[in-house]
């Protein structure tokens, strides 16, 4: 059956106030989930991270350091380089590892890309020394586009990393879906939709409205019999639009009324590692 994962781009300032209660949601469902987290967020209120989230249910992976970009992006600026770069990659997962005392064993970069990671040959290579096993790097649909399609697990193997997998996302990024980072154009869409049922005449106003876009994700997923299914939220965004976390409700609710198993996504590495 799909695995469903709930995974957070933990990024912001806002975002701690906001992971309180994403939190509090989680463990009433006792539904599993991943915190991409910033390493300078988590340095800016360690013991408070520390305490939300070291606990079984959840995995902490890395968001970068400074959420900087690690190849140009066209919406989210040029990459950083050399030492930068390096610092991106290493320095959040040793700030992780130090805070938590476990392995991090996932990267996400900044705003990530259409193609994920492939043909970016130093970041790679950066990731494989850093002792990364896998990243979550592909989370954009056909040039830039969204929704971002169900793409699956690969290897990086072709670029010459076989034991580095790529898990994607899918769907929406949850803030652009809720016009909430102003960025013009505020729509970027394929023509023709790859999944036009997942597409609204304008941007959302309602948690009933974020879960029924969620659904279209989920559904299509489970009958397509794909091995898992994972949207792009962001904890700062999530607290804007629906403080009392509605959605979150909603769509956990959904999933285990389906009976679709649950996990992190190191969970859906050990899968295809073990």
């Amino acid at each position: 059956m799909t695995l469903y994962i709930a995974a957070y781009d933990t990024e912001a300032p806002g975002c701690l106030a906001a992971t309180r209660k994403i939190v509090e949601v989680h463990r009433r469902y006792q539904m599993p989930a991943t915190f991409f987290i910033v390493g300078k967020t988590l340095e800016a209120n360690p013991d408070e991270y520390h305490d939300l989230l070291d606990d079984p249910l959840f995995e902490v992976a890395s968001h970068t350091y400074s959420h900087r970009m690690l190849r140009d992006h066209p919406f989210c600026g040029a990459a950083v380089t050399g030492e930068d770069l390096r610092e991106e990659v290493f320095r959040a997962k040793e700030i992780i590892e130090r805070i938590f005392e476990r392995p991090c064993v996932g990267l996400r970069p900044g705003c990530s890309f259409v193609d994920g990671l492939k043909g970016a040959p130093e970041v790679l290579a950066l990731a494989a020394e850093a002792g990364y096993s896998y990243v979550s790097s592909q989370l954009w649909g056909p040039e830039y586009t969204l929704p971002a399609p169900l793409n699956q697990a690969f290897t990086y193997a072709d670029d010459g990393y076989p034991d580095l997998w790529e898990l994607p996302g899918h769907g929406w990024h949850e803030n652009l879906l809720k016009g909430n980072n102003h960025w013009k154009p505020q729509r970027m869409l394929l023509w023709p939709p790859i999944m036009p049922e997942a597409i609204p005449t304008k941007h959302i106003t309602s948690a009933t409205e974020e879960f029924d876009i969620n659904r279209v994700f989920i559904d299509r997923a489970a009958a397509d019999d794909l091995e898992f299914v994972s949207l792009i939220w962001h904890p700062w965004s999530l607290d804007r639009f629906d403080p009392d976390m509605r959605m979150l409700e909603l769509t956990f609710e959904y999933v285990q009324e389906k009976g679709l198993p649950t996990g992190t996504y190191a969970d859906l590495l050990k899968v295809h590692t073990v």
